[in-house]
C-alpha cells in the first residue's frame, strides 16, 4: 500500500476503540475465546477491523484491549489501552449496563451533558458501544443481560496532561467521539486542507463560505442551507485564523460560521486557533453575557466560577433565557471578528445546541434583516446537478 505523507493519517477515538474492545470481549462470550481481531462498527456508519490484545475468557467474563492509535494527531491517548471487561448478568435478561472502571473520569459538575457522578463516556460513544455489544451478543441477550466496564490503565496520568480537571472530570481520561475517526485537526497538513478548501470554493465561483467546527456542526448548517452547493461548506476544526485569511486572500463576500457555545465563546474572546489544549473558555465573559440578559447575580456568579461553557447554556435554558443568551453570544462573536477583519465579508452566525438543534443566529448588525434563505442563490440557480 502506498504510504500516507506525513501529518495525513487518521487515527481512532477512545470512544471507538472502546467499543471495539468491548465488542471483542463479548464475542469471547458467544465464542468462549476473544478474537485476535475485531471488526467494529463507528458512530459514522463505517466498519473497521481493530487488533486485539490481552484477550481472555474466565467462566462468566471476558476481557480484551484495543490499543489506540491516534494516526497523525498530537493526542495524549495515543497507545492509551482501552479496555473492556464484560460479565453476563443473569436476572438482567436483554439489558447492557455500561460503567466506567480504573483510568475513566468520573463527572463531578455539572455542564457535560452527562450525570453527575457518573463516567465520562460521552452520549455517541455510549450509544455506539451497547450497539456494537448487542450486535455480537446475538441470542445471548435472550438469556441474560451484560454489564461492561471500560477502563485505561494509567488514564489518571494520561489526564493531567488534559484539562480534564478545569471540567470538573476527575481520575481519568473521558470516552470520547463522535464519529468515531480521529482527523489530524492539529497539523500543517489540516491546515493546509481547510485552506484549499476555501480556495476551491472561490475558483468554483462561489461569493459565500460556510465554516464548521466539527461534523455535528457542519450537518447542522447543511440542514439551515439546503441551496447552498456542499463545495461552500468546510471543516475548518480549529483553524479559525487559517480560514478567514483564506477568505480575504480569495476575496469571497460572506461567511457563515455554525458553532456550539464553547467555541463561539473562544472566538468571541479574540481566540483564532480554537483548540481545546491552547487556552481555557473565558467564564468571565459568559457571565457578563447572562448579566446583559437579564440572569439574576447568583446565576452569573455560578457561570463564573464554572470552567465550562456549557454550564452557561444549560443555566440560561433553565431560565427561559437560552435564544436571548445565544443571540448576544453571536454578537459578540461578530464584534470580535469584525475588529480584526474590517469590512472584508459580511458576517452571519448560527448557533445550535449539542444534539444540533438551532438555538439562534445573528447577523452583522449593520444589516440585521438580512437573512441568508433570502440573499443567497438557490442550488439550481448555481447550476447544481447540470
Amino acid at each position: 500500500m502506498e504510504k500516507k505523507p506525513k501529518g495525513t493519517r487518521t487515527g481512532y477515538t477512545t470512544g471507538a476503540c472502546s467499543a471495539a474492545a468491548a465488542r471483542a470481549a463479548t464475542l469471547g462470550l458467544v465464542w468462549g475465546r476473544v478474537p485476535d481481531q475485531v471488526e467494529c462498527e463507528l458512530p459514522n456508519g463505517q466498519r473497521v477491523v481493530f487488533a486485539v490484545t490481552d484477550g481472555r475468557c474466565e467462566g462468566a467474563t471476558a476481557h480484551a484491549v484495543v490499543i489506540k492509535d491516534a494516526g497523525d494527531d498530537p493526542d495524549v491517548t495515543d497507545k492509551a489501552r482501552l479496555t473492556a471487561d464484560v460479565a453476563l448478568l443473569p436476572e438482567a435478561v436483554g439489558a447492557v449496563v455500561l460503567k466506567g472502571g480504573e483510568g475513566v473520569g468520573t463527572i463531578t459538575r455539572q455542564g457535560l451533558g452527562l450525570e453527575v457522578g457518573g463516567p465520562a463516556i460521552n452520549p455517541v460513544p455510549r450509544r455506539n458501544i451497547e450497539a456494537n455489544v448487542r450486535e455480537a451478543a446475538g441470542d445471548l441477550l435472550e438469556r441474560a443481560g451484560l454489564e461492561v466496564v471500560i477502563s485505561v490503565p494509567g488514564g489518571e496520568e494520561i489526564a493531567k496532561r488534559t484539562l480534564n480537571y478545569r471540567l470538573g472530570i476527575v481520575g481519568g481520561i473521558s470516552i470520547l467521539g463522535t464519529t468515531g475517526i480521529v482527523h489530524p485537526y492539529s497539523t500543517a497538513a489540516f491546515r493546509a486542507s481547510v485552506i484549499q478548501a476555501i480556495e476551491v470554493a472561490a475558483n468554483q465561483g462561489q461569493d459565500v463560505v460556510v465554516l464548521t467546527t466539527g461534523g455535528r456542526t457542519e450537518r447542522f448548517v447543511m440542514n439551515e442551507l439546503p441551496q447552498l452547493p456542499p463545495v461552500c461548506f468546510v471543516q475548518m476544526g480549529d483553524f479559525l485564523k487559517y480560514a478567514l485569511d483564506t477568505v480575504v486572500r480569495c476575496g469571497l463576500r460572506h461567511v457563515v460560521i455554525g458553532g456550539m457555545v464553547g467555541k463561539l465563546t473562544k472566538i468571541a474572546q479574540g481566540e483564532t486557533i480554537t483548540h481545546a489544549n491552547r487556552n481555557a473558555v473565558d467564564t468571565d465573559l459568559l457571565a457578563d453575557i447572562a448579566a446583559e440578559v437579564g440572569a439574576p447575580a447568583e446565576v452569573c456568579a455560578d457561570i463564573r466560577s464554572s470552567a465550562m461553557a456549557r454550564y452557561a447554556s444549560e443555566r440560561m435554558e433553565d431560565l427561559g433565557l437560552i435564544t436571548a443568551f445565544y443571540e448576544a453570544l453571536g454578537r459578540r462573536v461578530i464584534r470580535t471578528l469584525r475588529e480584526r477583519y474590517p469590512d472584508r465579508f459580511t458576517l452571519r452566525i448560527l448557533m445550535c445546541d449539542f444534539e444540533a438543534n438551532k438555538l439562534a443566529e445573528v447577523a452583522e448588525e449593520d444589516s440585521p434583516g438580512l437573512r441568508l434563505s433570502s440573499r443567497l442563490p438557490r442550488g439550481e440557480d448555481l447550476g447544481e446537478g447540470n
